[in-house]
This record gives structure tokens, C-alpha cells and sequence, in this order.
């Protein structure tokens, strides 16, 4: 996209809501790879969990994209806009999501000090499915099994739409920053650096 910040939509209220998928051009986005599509159709307990609180979102199907770039592309967006959901191991029986936009990195260390622990890891796929109810690469806290803690790394806030997962593989929820600390409960704090450039 030629431009570095996502296009200001008409404000929405209730729990007003749209879906698009592969098929027909999607009003707003630049790309061909989202479409219309009947907003009963996309149906996963993410958007559930969403409209049950109330949020006004855009739910946004595509083809399971290769990696961030070509995901933020599918779906007409800016690639900071894209957050990925990580779910992280702080202790037995005891996890958190950790909200990182694309283009940035986890920081081990900011996370460690924020939490107050020494040592944090990744759970296994297996693992990661047993404490969220979601495959790897469809893991969100939007409906989650367990509702579990959430961090939400702060740069997002000065952006007025993220897209986070939906609960599948290839659906993305559009909403605004604020919203999703709403109806996740997060934390809002600095837990990322920049990616460094590969050459």
C-alpha cells in the first residue's frame, strides 16, 4: 500500500457488524482477496464474544495467507495493523496472550520485568490448543476456552482500526484499539522493539 496509515471509516454503533470473504471486492479493502459475504456465515466463538460485548467490528475472511505481509495485503490493510496473538507460559497452569503487531518483535525482557518473573516460555501447538481452544494460527483471546490475561503492546493505541484473529484460520476482526482492550480486559503496555531489516 502506498500509504502508512489505515483509511478513516464513518463511525458504527451497537453491535452493528460486517463480513467479507473470497469472492466480491470488499468495499474498503485494496486487494481482490476479500469479498461480501452474509454476516451469519462467519459464525466462530471469537465473533461471538465480540458481539456479545457489545463491539462494532468488520469480520474479514481470506484465503490462510503464507505470512503477515501477504495477510495484510489479502485484507486491503497496513501490515502494523495486523496483530498476532501469542500465547506465552509464565508458570504451571498458567498463561497469558500477548498482543504484537506486525513489524515489531516480542521482547522477552520488557515482558519479564512487567509480569515480575525470571522465566517465561512458548508452549507446544498441542499445548497452545489445550489452554485456548484454537489451532496455532488461529489462536486469539476472543473466545478463548480460558480467558486468560492479556497484554496488549501499547503501540497499537495510536492506530484507529487493528485487524486480530477470528478464531480460524484466515478470518480477521477489524476493530478499533480501544475496543479490543475493552472487551479483552488487557493490560496496555510497551512489550515489543521493532523488527530489525533483514538484508
Amino acid at each position: 500500500m502506498n500509504d502508512d496509515t489505515p483509511g478513516q471509516e464513518a463511525p458504527r454503533t451497537g453491535t452493528e457488524s460486517r463480513a467479507h470473504a473470497i469472492g466480491e471486492p470488499a468495499p474498503s479493502a485494496g486487494s481482490s482477496g476479500a469479498g461480501r459475504a452474509d454476516p451469519g456465515v462467519i459464525d466462530t466463538p471469537a465473533t461471538r464474544a465480540v458481539r456479545s460485548a457489545g463491539i462494532p467490528f468488520d469480520a474479514v475472511q481470506t484465503e490462510p495467507p503464507r505470512d503477515p505481509e501477504e495477510s495484510a495485503r489479502l485484507q486491503g490493510i497496513v501490515l502494523r495493523s495486523l496483530l498476532r496473538s501469542i500465547v506465552v507460559r509464565r508458570g504451571e497452569d498458567d498463561y497469558v496472550f500477548v498482543l504484537v503487531p506486525a513489524g515489531r518483535r516480542f521482547d522477552w525482557p520488557k515482558l519479564r520485568a512487567l509480569l515480575g518473573v525470571n522465566r517465561l516460555s512458548l508452549p507446544d501447538q498441542e499445548e497452545a490448543k489445550a489452554v485456548t481452544g484454537y489451532e496455532r494460527g488461529a489462536i486469539t483471546p476472543l473466545g478463548a476456552t480460558h480467558a486468560w490475561p492479556v497484554i496488549a503492546d501499547a503501540s497499537i493505541m495510536d492506530l484507529p482500526r487493528i485487524a486480530i484473529g477470528g478464531g480460524r484460520r484466515g478470518l480477521n476482526l477489524h476493530l478499533s484499539p480501544a475496543d479490543l482492550v475493552r472487551a479483552t480486559g488487557a493490560d496496555v503496555a510497551d512489550v515489543t522493539s521493532p523488527e530489525e531489516a533483514t538484508s
